[in-house]
């Protein structure tokens, strides 16, 4: 019952043979006879061909497959209808594999809307094409018909406009108006969505329930002395907000599990080290980690000078770290000298032991597996709270549903005084424009990034076409006048920190590299990005991409070179990044393009296994759903009522089926 229809076709017309013509690439219904039908061909390449007439003109009908089914429904003469597609092959019309319906008149009810379902042909081999499905779907209707219990209590429905259960499968696989469709179908999107928030809703409350956190109730010298003489600038109002959020959320005795994504440049790291600050007051240690070693120095180097006049220690630990210095962190670290650690997955490290570690800071967290992340928690007694970070921003319906076990926090606002990157399209017959447009930004002392794709099932031509650039910018921009960075995947990591610093300290003019520096140093007087081969990028790397410059006060570019042969998708993927900068939207459109699974990786998408709702489209519907589950739980956290007992009921059957939600953050 829960194996849905994704279209429905109208039956309810039936067109004349002589008009098929303009019908071409149309599903069409003709009501007629067969006057003939012959076998043409052998073997493989063996067809049936049927002449069908109306009186107004005759068609063909035609069957490559399935003939020995087929071949004994065809009777010369009696009246039928036939449905399918007209296919036009030269001045020929045909028709390809159509249906064939017995017109019984007032025997059979007639099918104003017929319901179509996916299907695959070992499925198809045995019965159960659409057609199949639908029949045994009706059977099923028939033999259910009034024993279909309303999960839903008469409260919710009536607050929501929704028709019952049994009436919504009905109207779903046997239709009777597209309206009624409709309204099925948003009843059992709101259902399905619903049961998904009740059980990340009950499992958020288990965990803080469970999971009693440190109290952090002072605001002290830390944090007052930084905000109030150290601040580099006045926080924009999204900051202010999600700081008020997280002082709220450590206050409260309960273990914080908080999301916060912001857009790249919107101001994550300064929000939490004002978090850590917190920490610091309340007599606790906190660390960051970061998952590659240029974003944890990158971060290593801007708190260090955010506090440099404060006299806080500040200690990073990486795979690069030398022994010496490793023993003398580890040290401090447990006779509590030290209190704030960043670094990457080394923190994670058995040997390193926190004297009181209060506060864990994840930066982009997606890259982290559960495993690693949950290290963090035994680094304490109680696990310190943890504040997870993304420049990756997640559409709104993603992020009630994928960390609806998380509290979200979002900055949606950039800093003063940024001005926004303008984002062109040049077709690469327009590269000595682009060559000329890179000279004139290096003129004013801007330096400029050229990024190439990284396709994995093509190293050795991604390298080719990475080195041909290369060279193809060097005899462009040739020494003494021009110095040029490269960095790509095949680099020693040594060799790569190198040429990434060559570039962050000013000393070369241009890094041609692949996506690795797509998370990487902060160059604040890098003003353009050129992004070759766009097409083969997705929005979110593009996106990403373009945050690497803009970070500086002065305006700033990013070109989007692409051949002239772009698909539909490429095309409305240039469209976007042209048109806006705004993350948010731009996830927006990538979650319509590609579906939840696709962004949220293979091992997240797998925990939604949605039949019929769209968190692409229905973000309305996800919203009621979540108000829903909210006043019912807060009515009723034990779902003890008697209203409540069906949904009580479902869960016990859904729990079964459901992996864990608690692991996902």
């Amino acid at each position: 019952m829960n194996y849905f229809p994704f279209r429905y076709v109208d039956r309810s017309v039936i067109h004349e043979v002589q008009n098929a013509v303009n019908l071409s690439e149309t599903n069409v219904q003709f009501k007629g006879r067969i006057l003939s039908f012959q076998k043409i061909g052998e073997g493989r390449k063996q067809r049936l061909v049927a002449k069908f007439s109306d009186d107004t003109g005759t068609v063909d009908l035609v069957w490559f497959k399935g003939i020995k089914w087929v071949e004994p429904s065809i009777k010369i003469g009696a009246e039928l209808k036939v449905f399918g597609k007209v296919s036009l092959f030269g001045s020929k019309v045909n028709l390809v594999h159509p249906e064939l319906e017995k017109n019984e008149g007032g025997k059979q009810l007639a099918v104003k809307l017929q319901p179509v379902y996916y299907s695959t042909e070992k499925l198809s081999q045995r019965g159960l094409n659409s057609k199949g499905i639908e029949k045994l779907t009706k059977t099923l209707i028939l033999q259910i018909s009034n024993k279909i219990n309303d999960v839903l209590s008469e409260e919710l429905q009536e607050e929501y406009y929704l028709i019952d259960r049994e009436l919504a499968y009905k109207e779903i696989h046997y239709p009777s108006s597209i309206a009624n469709v409709k309204k099925a179908q948003h009843r059992l999107k709101f259902e399905e969505l619903f049961f998904l928030q009740i059980q990340l809703i009950r499992q958020k409350v288990r965990v803080q329930n469970a999971s009693q956190g440190y109290i952090f109730d002072k605001v002290g010298v830390h944090f007052n002395t930084f905000f109030n003489y150290h601040l580099p600038f006045e926080l924009t109002g999204a900051q202010k907000r999600v700081v008020k959020e997280i002082r709220r959320d450590l206050g409260r005795g309960l273990h914080m599990n908080r999301l916060l994504q912001g857009d790249v440049g919107s101001g994550k790291t300064l929000v939490a080290l004002l978090s850590i600050l917190i920490a610091l007051d309340n007599g606790f240690q906190a660390c960051m980690m970061a998952p590659t070693e240029i974003l944890a120095n990158q971060h290593f180097e801007g708190i260090t000078e955010f506090l440099s006049e404060m006299g806080v220690e500040v200690a990073l630990l990486t795979g690069s770290t030398k022994i010496a210095k490793r023993r003398e962190i580890h040290e401090k670290l447990e006779n509590g000298e030290l209190s704030i650690l960043l670094g990457t997955h080394a923190l994670l490290e058995d040997k390193v032991k926190f004297k009181n570690l209060g506060l864990a800071v994840i930066d982009e967290q997606h890259r982290f597996g559960v495993a690693q992340r949950a290290k963090l928690w035994r680094k304490n007694t109680k696990p310190p709270h943890i504040l997870v970070m993304t420049a990756t921003p997640i559409p709104r319906t993603l992020a009630m549903t994928f960390y609806g076990d998380l509290d979200v926090s979002v900055i949606d606002e950039l800093p003063p005084g940024r001005k926004s990157i303008k984002t062109l399209h040049y077709f690469d017959s327009k590269r000595l424009t682009l060559f000329q447009f890179m000279e004139d930004e290096i003129k004013k002392g801007r330096q400029v990034y050229v990024v190439y794709p990284l396709i994995e099932e093509s190293e050795n031509f991604d390298y080719k076409d990475l080195m041909d650039g290369y060279e193809s910018v060097k005899r462009r921009f040739p020494l003494p006048d021009y110095n040029i960075s490269i960095v790509h995947g095949r680099m020693k990591p040594a060799d790569k920190e190198f040429e990434m610093q060559q570039f962050a300290t000013g000393k070369t003019q241009i890094m041609v590299a692949t996506t690795v520096i797509e998370v990487g140093v902060n160059v604040p007087n890098a003003s353009v990005m050129i992004i070759e081969s766009a097409e083969k990028f997705g929005l979110s790397a593009l996106h990403q991409l373009r945050g690497r410059v803009g970070r500086g006060a002065e305006q700033s570019y990013c070109v989007l070179m692409t051949s002239y042969k772009l698909s539909e998708n490429a095309k409305k993927r240039i469209e976007t990044m042209v048109r806006t900068t705004d993350g948010f939207e731009i996830a927006e459109v990538d979650l319509k393009m590609r579906g939840p699974g696709d962004i949220m990786g293979t091992q997240q998408s797998g925990l939604l296994d949605l039949k019929i709702a769209d968190l692409a489209r229905d973000g309305q519907i996800v919203q009621q759903a979540k108000d829903a589950a909210s006043s019912v739980l807060n009515a009723d956290p034990n779902l003890e009522h008697k209203q409540n007992f069906y949904i009580r009921q479902e869960l016990i059957l859904k729990n079964k089926e459901r992996p864990n939600w608690s692991k996902i953050s």
